[in-house]
């Protein structure tokens, strides 16, 4: 398929200032007659101000094929995508979103997850910036988030009401433990499962009470993901 050069669309252009008579006789004398003229006319003008304008449109005339070829280049890559049929993902990975989508409905009803702005009303917080003060327990590796829809929640057995909802001591443990391996999905599956290094039970229903065995059964996590 031909394809128009839209680069070579303009070629040859050259400005000319002056009133009407003085620019139609310089036409009737150029060598060369040209194919395309441009007229732009002026009630008024200065003739530094009009020899100005006609240098600026000197300036923009090469970028007038580039501007087009591209526009063709767009037009073209469209007209392709609209042609050529959308190809369905893998078998594999539709089951593994379905899988993650399922493990992740299970742990936001695994437990309770608070805003930045819950946890800021719960913990007296300022309102002008509720998020602040979260977000800083997180960038300092004392709590964790997940991230749903566009909005971080915090795990809510991992703030302790003894201490007006500050992060649990033993949280800050186990995320050293983890050190990065888990991200913020990964931490909250493991809290939320059943782990047999504390009979079945799920570290975050024993954070509080036995928080030595939760940190126990992160070092055996990390150590079994180290030496597996």
């Amino acid at each position: 398929m031909a394809a128009t050069d839209a680069t070579g669309a303009l070629a040859g252009f050259a400005t000319m200032t002056g009133t009407p008579e003085q620019v139609r006789h310089r036409l009737d004398h150029l060598g060369g007659k040209p194919k395309q003229v441009i007229a732009l006319t002026l009630e008024h003008g200065s003739e530094p101000a009009v020899r100005a304008l006609a240098e600026t449109f000197e300036s923009i005339a090469p970028l007038v094929g580039a501007i087009l070829a591209r526009r063709e280049t767009e037009a073209m890559q469209s007209i392709l995508e609209l042609l050529v049929p959308h190809v369905p993902p893998p078998q594999h990975m539709l089951l593994e979103a379905r899988m993650t989508a399922e493990a992740r409905k299970a742990v936001l009803e695994s437990g309770e997850w608070l805003t930045a702005a819950q946890i800021a009303e719960m913990a007296g917080f300022s309102t002008n910036n509720p998020s602040a003060q979260p977000n800083k327990w997180k960038k300092d590796g004392i709590i964790f988030a997940v991230r749903h829809r566009g909005i971080d929640y915090f795990p809510g057995y991992a703030l302790d009401p003894k201490t007006g909802y500050r992060p649990l001591k033993a949280l800050a443990a186990v995320l050293k433990v983890f050190n990065g391996s888990k991200d913020d999905w990964g931490l909250a599956y493991w809290f939320a499962s059943d782990n047999s290094f504390l009979s079945g039970k799920r570290p975050q229903d024993l954070l509080v009470e036995q928080s030595q065995r939760v940190i126990a059964a992160a070092e055996d996590e990390r150590q079994g993901v180290t030496h597996g």
